[in-house]
């Protein structure tokens, strides 16, 4: 697929709470849809860690909030849809551009984004290879029930030695498409465990073993730590190269940071998104 635009905006909007990190990619996808910003790859991480879960999920069926509020964690409803992630140790990806600047369906462009997330990786060292197109995510595990985000590989999404490293979103609005992933650096499984929910006489042991048989992260992988910044440098020449993309470096708009703001305050920050049902 040969995109329509290839000069793109690069952002580090570095460490921010939930709310903020989703309120900022919503007012990116606005500001591209006005036509006031170009497309745009941005990196971010998460302060304090939190969890969040997809749109069509239940905050209170899935995350022990008890749990999450004792350790200082946050946590948010996203945009897009997928499954329960607690963003901790890792890398954040989003890319906003306009559905005529990246034509195709939801898998197409899935595929399209992924050649910037493979290339990532080849610069770190790291031999991934991308899930099959035909993996259906919501296909559930023998017990009818899955545990988080990284436990099933869906279309188009990295593995190392088939299991997943990174897991990705999407949704699109008003012509623009907003995808955003993580990319696991590390990983501490039992506290992602402790705070998420399970249904009545799910035995939470064995699914962490699956769990940690179906995902991997780079420092596995690696055998060393990877840092958030040769991560995000990585996969910003990844990105560019695999993509055949110029990625100039920038900040947020003032529009954008206002926007942010409004929707941290009417919709991310409050419990009437975050809870609903």
């Amino acid at each position: 697929m040969a995109l329509k635009e290839t000069n793109w905006r690069l952002l580090d909007t570095g460490h921010r709470p939930g709310p903020e990190n989703m309120a900022v990619d919503e007012a990116i996808a606005m500001a591209h849809g006005r036509g006031e910003v170009p497309p745009t790859l941005r990196f971010y991480g998460w302060d304090p860690p939190a969890v969040s879960i997809g749109y069509f999920q239940s905050m209170l069926e899935e995350v022990d909030l008890d749990a999450v509020r004792a350790g200082g964690y946050g946590y948010v409803r996203r945009p897009t849809g997928g499954r329960l992630i607690f963003h901790h140790m890792e890398l954040t990806y989003s890319v906003v551009v306009r559905e005529d600047l990246m034509p195709g369906g939801v898998i197409e462009t899935y595929r399209e984004i992924s050649r910037g997330l493979l290339a990532g990786m080849e610069e770190l060292g790291v031999p991934a290879e991308l899930s099959g197109g035909d993996r259906d995510p919501r296909r559930a595990d023998p017990d009818g029930f899955h545990t988080a985000c990284f436990d099933t590989a869906s279309a188009y999404e990295l593995q190392i030695g088939g299991r997943k490293v990174a897991g990705s979103a999407q949704t699109r609005r008003d012509g623009v498409i907003l995808q955003h992933g993580s990319i696991l650096l590390d990983i501490d499984v039992p506290l992602l465990f402790r705070l998420m929910r399970f249904p009545e006489g799910v035995a939470a042991e064995r699914l962490m073993a699956r769990f940690r048989s179906k995902s991997t992260t780079l420092a596995e992988a690696l055998g060393r730590k990877v840092s958030w910044a040769e991560a995000r440098d990585a996969f910003a020449r990844g990105f560019a190269r695999g993509l055949g993309l110029t990625l100039t470096p920038g900040q947020l708009t003032a529009a954008e940071e206002k926007d942010a703001r409004v929707l941290v305050g009417s919709k991310y920050g409050c419990d009437n998104w975050n809870m609903k049902k």
